[in-house]
Protein backbone atom coordinates (compact mmCIF):
# COMPACT_ATOMS: atom_id res chain seq x y z
CA UNK A 1 0.00 0.00 0.00
CA UNK A 2 1.40 3.45 -0.87
CA UNK A 3 2.27 5.50 2.17
CA UNK A 4 3.67 8.92 2.97
CA UNK A 5 7.39 9.27 2.19
CA UNK A 6 9.45 8.50 5.29
CA UNK A 7 6.59 6.85 7.17
CA UNK A 8 7.36 3.35 5.87
CA UNK A 9 10.75 3.50 7.58
CA UNK A 10 8.96 4.12 10.88
CA UNK A 11 6.96 0.89 10.77
CA UNK A 12 9.41 -1.11 12.94
CA UNK A 13 9.32 1.60 15.62
CA UNK A 14 5.53 1.96 15.43
CA UNK A 15 5.18 -1.82 15.69
CA UNK A 16 7.41 -1.89 18.76
CA UNK A 17 5.45 0.95 20.37
CA UNK A 18 2.13 -0.71 19.58
CA UNK A 19 3.15 -4.08 20.98
CA UNK A 20 4.60 -2.52 24.11
CA UNK A 21 1.30 -0.70 24.69
CA UNK A 22 -0.62 -3.91 23.98
CA UNK A 23 1.40 -5.77 26.59
CA UNK A 24 0.75 -3.04 29.16
CA UNK A 25 -2.98 -2.46 28.65
CA UNK A 26 -4.67 -0.16 31.16
CA UNK A 27 -8.34 0.69 31.55
CA UNK A 28 -10.25 3.96 31.85
CA UNK A 29 -8.52 6.74 33.81
CA UNK A 30 -5.81 4.29 34.94
CA UNK A 31 -3.58 4.69 31.87
CA UNK A 32 -0.60 5.97 33.87
CA UNK A 33 2.07 3.78 32.29
CA UNK A 34 0.57 4.35 28.84
CA UNK A 35 0.48 8.13 29.32
CA UNK A 36 4.08 8.18 30.57
CA UNK A 37 5.17 6.19 27.51
CA UNK A 38 3.41 8.59 25.15
CA UNK A 39 4.78 11.68 26.88
CA UNK A 40 8.32 10.29 26.75
CA UNK A 41 8.09 9.59 23.02
CA UNK A 42 6.71 13.08 22.27
CA UNK A 43 9.56 14.69 24.20
CA UNK A 44 12.05 12.57 22.25
CA UNK A 45 10.55 14.04 19.06
CA UNK A 46 11.05 17.60 20.38
CA UNK A 47 7.33 18.21 20.85
CA UNK A 48 5.95 20.32 23.71
CA UNK A 49 4.12 18.04 26.17
CA UNK A 50 1.23 18.76 28.51
CA UNK A 51 0.01 16.11 30.98
CA UNK A 52 -2.82 15.67 33.45
CA UNK A 53 -6.06 16.59 31.66
CA UNK A 54 -8.65 14.01 32.74
CA UNK A 55 -5.93 12.57 34.95
CA UNK A 56 -4.03 10.57 32.35
CA UNK A 57 -4.55 12.62 29.18
CA UNK A 58 -1.55 13.83 27.20
CA UNK A 59 -1.45 16.67 24.66
CA UNK A 60 1.56 17.25 22.44
CA UNK A 61 1.84 20.63 20.70
CA UNK A 62 3.88 21.19 17.54
CA UNK A 63 4.10 24.73 16.17
CA UNK A 64 5.47 25.71 12.79
CA UNK A 65 4.96 29.36 11.96
CA UNK A 66 1.73 31.28 11.69
CA UNK A 67 -1.51 29.57 10.85
CA UNK A 68 -4.54 27.93 12.44
CA UNK A 69 -4.48 25.01 14.85
CA UNK A 70 -5.98 21.58 14.42
CA UNK A 71 -6.38 18.68 16.83
CA UNK A 72 -5.67 15.01 16.11
CA UNK A 73 -7.01 12.55 18.67
CA UNK A 74 -6.09 8.99 19.63
CA UNK A 75 -7.51 6.98 22.54
CA UNK A 76 -5.31 5.37 25.19
CA UNK A 77 -7.42 2.86 27.12
CA UNK A 78 -7.96 -0.86 26.91
CA UNK A 79 -10.92 -2.91 28.08
CA UNK A 80 -11.64 -5.05 31.16
CA UNK A 81 -11.30 -8.26 29.12
CA UNK A 82 -9.08 -11.28 29.78
CA UNK A 83 -6.91 -11.70 26.69
CA UNK A 84 -6.97 -15.07 24.89
CA UNK A 85 -4.68 -14.38 21.92
CA UNK A 86 -1.65 -16.31 23.17
CA UNK A 87 0.60 -13.71 21.54
CA UNK A 88 4.15 -13.15 22.84
CA UNK A 89 3.16 -9.54 23.55
CA UNK A 90 -0.19 -10.40 25.15
CA UNK A 91 -1.29 -8.21 28.03
CA UNK A 92 0.75 -8.62 31.21
CA UNK A 93 -2.11 -7.06 33.19
CA UNK A 94 -4.63 -9.73 34.11
CA UNK A 95 -8.16 -8.90 33.06
CA UNK A 96 -7.12 -5.89 30.95
CA UNK A 97 -6.62 -5.97 27.21
CA UNK A 98 -6.34 -3.79 24.13
CA UNK A 99 -9.31 -5.44 22.43
CA UNK A 100 -10.36 -2.39 20.40
CA UNK A 101 -7.11 -1.27 18.79
CA UNK A 102 -6.43 1.83 20.84
CA UNK A 103 -2.82 0.65 21.08
CA UNK A 104 -2.66 0.92 17.29
CA UNK A 105 -4.39 4.30 17.26
CA UNK A 106 -1.80 5.64 19.71
CA UNK A 107 1.12 4.20 17.76
CA UNK A 108 -0.12 5.69 14.47
CA UNK A 109 -0.51 9.15 15.97
CA UNK A 110 2.94 8.91 17.56
CA UNK A 111 4.39 7.96 14.17
CA UNK A 112 2.71 10.94 12.54
CA UNK A 113 3.93 13.24 15.32
CA UNK A 114 7.51 12.09 14.83
CA UNK A 115 7.36 12.56 11.06
CA UNK A 116 5.72 15.98 11.26
CA UNK A 117 8.26 17.13 13.84
CA UNK A 118 11.03 16.18 11.40
CA UNK A 119 9.55 17.48 8.15
CA UNK A 120 7.39 20.45 9.26
CA UNK A 121 5.67 20.81 5.89
CA UNK A 122 2.75 22.76 7.31
CA UNK A 123 1.97 26.26 8.56
CA UNK A 124 0.25 26.45 11.93
CA UNK A 125 -0.12 24.33 15.06
CA UNK A 126 -0.95 20.67 15.58
CA UNK A 127 -2.24 19.44 18.92
CA UNK A 128 -1.79 15.68 19.31
CA UNK A 129 -4.52 14.69 21.77
CA UNK A 130 -4.07 11.36 23.55
CA UNK A 131 -7.33 10.81 25.37
CA UNK A 132 -8.05 8.41 28.24
CA UNK A 133 -11.22 6.47 28.96
CA UNK A 134 -12.98 6.22 25.62
CA UNK A 135 -14.54 2.90 26.61
CA UNK A 136 -17.76 3.67 28.50
CA UNK A 137 -16.36 6.44 30.72
CA UNK A 138 -16.43 9.49 28.45
CA UNK A 139 -12.82 10.64 28.76
CA UNK A 140 -13.33 13.11 25.91
CA UNK A 141 -16.09 14.83 27.85
CA UNK A 142 -13.87 15.05 30.93
CA UNK A 143 -10.96 16.53 28.96
CA UNK A 144 -13.29 19.17 27.51
CA UNK A 145 -14.80 19.96 30.92
CA UNK A 146 -11.28 20.44 32.27
CA UNK A 147 -10.45 22.99 29.59
CA UNK A 148 -8.99 21.05 26.64
CA UNK A 149 -10.08 23.50 23.97
CA UNK A 150 -9.57 26.59 26.14
CA UNK A 151 -5.94 25.61 26.69
CA UNK A 152 -5.46 24.18 23.20
CA UNK A 153 -7.92 25.98 20.89
CA UNK A 154 -8.40 24.37 17.50
CA UNK A 155 -10.11 25.30 14.26
CA UNK A 156 -10.87 21.63 13.56
CA UNK A 157 -10.52 18.28 15.30
CA UNK A 158 -10.12 14.81 13.78
CA UNK A 159 -10.36 11.22 15.00
CA UNK A 160 -9.82 7.77 13.50
CA UNK A 161 -10.75 4.18 14.38
CA UNK A 162 -9.65 0.89 12.90
CA UNK A 163 -12.43 -1.19 11.33
CA UNK A 164 -11.83 -4.97 11.04
CA UNK A 165 -14.97 -5.41 8.90
CA UNK A 166 -13.32 -3.33 6.15
CA UNK A 167 -10.23 -4.54 4.23
CA UNK A 168 -6.86 -3.13 5.18
CA UNK A 169 -5.86 -0.27 2.93
CA UNK A 170 -9.35 1.23 2.73
CA UNK A 171 -10.98 4.18 4.48
CA UNK A 172 -14.65 5.06 5.00
CA UNK A 173 -16.18 8.38 5.95
CA UNK A 174 -19.46 10.28 5.71
CA UNK A 175 -20.74 13.74 6.55
CA UNK A 176 -23.44 13.86 9.22
CA UNK A 177 -24.03 11.10 11.77
CA UNK A 178 -21.28 8.46 11.56
CA UNK A 179 -22.01 6.66 14.84
CA UNK A 180 -25.00 6.61 17.14
CA UNK A 181 -25.75 8.29 20.43
CA UNK A 182 -25.58 5.86 23.35
CA UNK A 183 -27.97 6.00 26.32
CA UNK A 184 -28.70 3.48 29.06
CA UNK A 185 -31.74 2.82 31.19
CA UNK A 186 -32.51 1.04 34.44
CA UNK A 187 -36.12 0.29 35.31
CA UNK A 188 -37.03 -0.92 38.79
CA UNK A 189 -40.40 -2.65 38.88
CA UNK A 190 -41.80 -2.79 42.42
CA UNK A 191 -44.69 -5.09 43.30
CA UNK A 192 -45.74 -7.04 46.36
CA UNK A 193 -43.83 -10.19 47.13
CA UNK A 194 -45.51 -13.36 48.32
CA UNK A 195 -45.25 -17.15 48.43
CA UNK A 196 -44.74 -18.62 44.98
CA UNK A 197 -47.53 -21.12 45.61
CA UNK A 198 -49.99 -18.34 46.47
CA UNK A 199 -49.50 -15.65 43.79
CA UNK A 200 -52.95 -14.16 44.41
CA UNK A 201 -51.65 -12.60 47.62
CA UNK A 202 -49.19 -10.35 45.78
CA UNK A 203 -48.51 -8.31 42.67
CA UNK A 204 -45.94 -10.11 40.57
CA UNK A 205 -42.98 -7.90 39.61
CA UNK A 206 -41.57 -10.63 37.36
CA UNK A 207 -44.73 -10.89 35.25
CA UNK A 208 -44.82 -7.09 34.98
CA UNK A 209 -41.15 -7.03 33.96
CA UNK A 210 -41.70 -9.75 31.34
CA UNK A 211 -44.60 -7.78 29.86
CA UNK A 212 -42.44 -4.67 29.88
CA UNK A 213 -39.68 -6.32 27.83
CA UNK A 214 -42.18 -6.95 25.04
CA UNK A 215 -43.84 -3.55 25.41
CA UNK A 216 -40.53 -1.71 25.02
CA UNK A 217 -40.07 -3.26 21.58
CA UNK A 218 -43.04 -1.22 20.36
CA UNK A 219 -41.05 2.00 20.83
CA UNK A 220 -39.02 1.58 17.64
CA UNK A 221 -41.86 -0.01 15.68
CA UNK A 222 -44.60 2.42 16.75
CA UNK A 223 -43.13 5.58 18.29
CA UNK A 224 -40.26 6.25 15.85
CA UNK A 225 -40.62 7.39 12.23
CA UNK A 226 -39.99 4.33 10.02
CA UNK A 227 -37.44 6.39 8.07
CA UNK A 228 -35.38 7.02 11.21
CA UNK A 229 -33.04 4.49 12.82
CA UNK A 230 -33.09 3.53 16.49
CA UNK A 231 -32.35 0.58 18.77
CA UNK A 232 -33.96 -0.31 22.12
CA UNK A 233 -32.37 -3.38 23.72
CA UNK A 234 -33.05 -4.87 27.14
CA UNK A 235 -29.74 -6.45 28.12
CA UNK A 236 -30.25 -7.44 31.78
CA UNK A 237 -33.07 -8.74 34.00
CA UNK A 238 -32.50 -9.31 37.71
CA UNK A 239 -35.17 -10.66 40.09
CA UNK A 240 -35.63 -13.19 42.84
CA UNK A 241 -33.39 -15.28 45.06
CA UNK A 242 -35.16 -18.59 45.56
CA UNK A 243 -37.60 -21.07 43.97
CA UNK A 244 -40.75 -20.52 46.00
CA UNK A 245 -40.95 -16.76 46.53
CA UNK A 246 -42.32 -14.16 44.15
CA UNK A 247 -39.93 -11.22 44.65
CA UNK A 248 -41.16 -7.73 45.37
CA UNK A 249 -38.80 -6.21 42.85
CA UNK A 250 -37.40 -6.80 39.35
CA UNK A 251 -34.76 -4.67 37.62
CA UNK A 252 -34.35 -4.29 33.86
CA UNK A 253 -31.36 -2.63 32.23
CA UNK A 254 -30.55 -1.86 28.63
CA UNK A 255 -29.26 0.47 25.95
CA UNK A 256 -30.72 2.96 23.47
CA UNK A 257 -29.07 3.99 20.19
CA UNK A 258 -30.20 6.93 18.06
CA UNK A 259 -28.81 9.34 15.48
CA UNK A 260 -31.13 12.35 15.72
CA UNK A 261 -31.75 14.47 18.87
CA UNK A 262 -35.51 14.50 18.27
CA UNK A 263 -35.61 10.70 18.12
CA UNK A 264 -33.56 10.51 21.30
CA UNK A 265 -36.06 12.75 23.10
CA UNK A 266 -39.02 10.78 21.81
CA UNK A 267 -37.61 7.43 22.90
CA UNK A 268 -36.79 8.63 26.41
CA UNK A 269 -40.33 9.93 26.82
CA UNK A 270 -41.91 6.78 25.36
CA UNK A 271 -39.78 4.47 27.50
CA UNK A 272 -40.85 6.23 30.70
CA UNK A 273 -44.51 6.28 29.68
CA UNK A 274 -44.58 2.59 28.70
CA UNK A 275 -42.68 1.46 31.78
CA UNK A 276 -44.96 3.27 34.17
CA UNK A 277 -48.13 2.23 32.34
CA UNK A 278 -47.19 -1.44 31.96
CA UNK A 279 -46.19 -1.72 35.60
CA UNK A 280 -49.42 -0.04 36.73
CA UNK A 281 -51.48 -2.44 34.63
CA UNK A 282 -49.98 -5.28 36.69
CA UNK A 283 -50.50 -3.59 40.03
CA UNK A 284 -46.86 -2.52 40.27
CA UNK A 285 -44.79 0.66 40.10
CA UNK A 286 -41.93 1.45 37.73
CA UNK A 287 -39.09 3.83 38.55
CA UNK A 288 -37.04 4.77 35.49
CA UNK A 289 -33.44 5.96 35.56
CA UNK A 290 -32.41 7.14 32.07
CA UNK A 291 -28.79 8.18 31.48
CA UNK A 292 -27.44 9.90 28.39
CA UNK A 293 -23.91 8.68 27.78
CA UNK A 294 -22.51 9.72 24.39
CA UNK A 295 -24.13 11.95 21.75
CA UNK A 296 -24.12 10.91 18.11
CA UNK A 297 -20.79 11.27 16.29
CA UNK A 298 -21.62 13.91 13.68
CA UNK A 299 -19.06 14.87 11.04
CA UNK A 300 -18.99 18.38 9.58
CA UNK A 301 -19.25 18.59 5.78
CA UNK A 302 -16.09 20.62 5.04
CA UNK A 303 -13.92 18.59 7.42
CA UNK A 304 -15.29 15.34 5.98
CA UNK A 305 -14.24 16.43 2.51
CA UNK A 306 -10.78 17.35 3.81
CA UNK A 307 -10.44 13.94 5.51
CA UNK A 308 -11.63 12.03 2.44
CA UNK A 309 -9.25 13.95 0.17
CA UNK A 310 -6.31 13.23 2.48
CA UNK A 311 -7.19 9.52 2.55
CA UNK A 312 -7.41 9.45 -1.25
CA UNK A 313 -3.90 10.86 -1.49
CA UNK A 314 -2.69 7.81 0.44
CA UNK A 315 -4.74 4.88 -0.89
CA UNK A 316 -6.49 6.26 -3.99
CA UNK A 317 -10.09 7.28 -4.56
CA UNK A 318 -11.22 3.71 -5.26
CA UNK A 319 -10.29 2.69 -1.72
CA UNK A 320 -12.06 5.55 0.06
CA UNK A 321 -15.69 4.67 0.71
CA UNK A 322 -17.78 7.80 0.88
CA UNK A 323 -21.16 7.79 2.61
CA UNK A 324 -21.03 4.32 4.16
CA UNK A 325 -24.04 3.37 6.30
CA UNK A 326 -23.59 4.74 9.83
CA UNK A 327 -23.16 2.27 12.66
CA UNK A 328 -25.21 2.00 15.85
CA UNK A 329 -21.99 1.68 17.80
CA UNK A 330 -20.97 4.79 19.74
CA UNK A 331 -17.84 6.86 20.30
CA UNK A 332 -17.02 9.57 22.81
CA UNK A 333 -15.12 11.56 20.17
CA UNK A 334 -18.67 12.87 19.62
CA UNK A 335 -18.08 15.29 22.49
CA UNK A 336 -15.10 16.80 20.68
CA UNK A 337 -17.19 17.17 17.52
CA UNK A 338 -19.74 19.11 19.55
CA UNK A 339 -16.99 21.47 20.69
CA UNK A 340 -15.30 22.00 17.30
CA UNK A 341 -16.06 21.08 13.68
CA UNK A 342 -14.26 17.97 12.59
CA UNK A 343 -14.39 14.46 11.20
CA UNK A 344 -14.12 10.89 12.43
CA UNK A 345 -12.92 8.34 9.86
CA UNK A 346 -12.67 4.55 9.77
CA UNK A 347 -9.48 2.88 8.58
CA UNK A 348 -9.84 -0.67 7.33
CA UNK A 349 -7.85 -3.23 9.31
CA UNK A 350 -9.41 -6.49 8.13
CA UNK A 351 -7.23 -9.39 7.05
CA UNK A 352 -9.99 -11.85 6.13
CA UNK A 353 -13.22 -13.51 7.23
CA UNK A 354 -11.63 -15.07 10.29
CA UNK A 355 -10.60 -11.75 11.83
CA UNK A 356 -11.94 -11.41 15.39
CA UNK A 357 -14.21 -8.44 15.91
CA UNK A 358 -13.55 -5.45 18.12
CA UNK A 359 -13.97 -6.23 21.84
CA UNK A 360 -13.15 -9.91 21.29
CA UNK A 361 -10.64 -11.57 23.67
CA UNK A 362 -8.94 -12.88 20.49
CA UNK A 363 -8.60 -9.48 18.79
CA UNK A 364 -5.22 -8.03 17.81
CA UNK A 365 -4.51 -4.85 15.87
CA UNK A 366 -3.24 -5.27 12.32
CA UNK A 367 0.27 -3.79 12.34
CA UNK A 368 0.35 -3.63 8.53
CA UNK A 369 -1.90 -0.56 8.62
CA UNK A 370 0.31 1.44 10.99
CA UNK A 371 2.10 3.29 8.12
CA UNK A 372 -1.23 3.84 6.33
CA UNK A 373 -2.85 5.48 9.35
CA UNK A 374 0.22 7.56 10.17
CA UNK A 375 0.42 8.69 6.53
CA UNK A 376 -3.23 9.74 6.66
CA UNK A 377 -2.55 11.94 9.70
CA UNK A 378 0.47 13.50 8.02
CA UNK A 379 -1.35 14.19 4.77
CA UNK A 380 -4.32 15.62 6.67
CA UNK A 381 -2.06 18.10 8.46
CA UNK A 382 -0.12 19.03 5.33
CA UNK A 383 -3.27 19.66 3.30
CA UNK A 384 -5.30 21.21 6.14
CA UNK A 385 -2.49 23.54 7.19
CA UNK A 386 -1.03 24.23 3.76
Amino acid sequence: MPVEDGIAALKPDMTDWRRYLHAHAETAFQERETAAFVAARLREFGIEVHEGLAGTGVVGTLRNGDGPAIGLRADLDGLPIAEETGLPYASKHAGRMHACGHDGHTAMLLGAARHLAQTRRFAGTVHFIFQPAEENEGGARVMIEQGLFERFPVRQVFGMHNWPAMPAGHFAVRAGPMMAACDTFEITVSGTGCHGAMPHFGFDAIVAAAALVSALQTIVSRAVDPLEAAVVSVTQIHAGDTWNVLPARAVLKGTIRTFQPAVRERIESALTRIAEGTAAAHGCRADVHYLRHYPATVNAAAETELAAAAAELIVGAARVIRNPPPTTGSEDFAFMLQAAPGCYIWIGSGRGREDPSLHSPHYDFNDDILPVGASYWVKLVETGLA
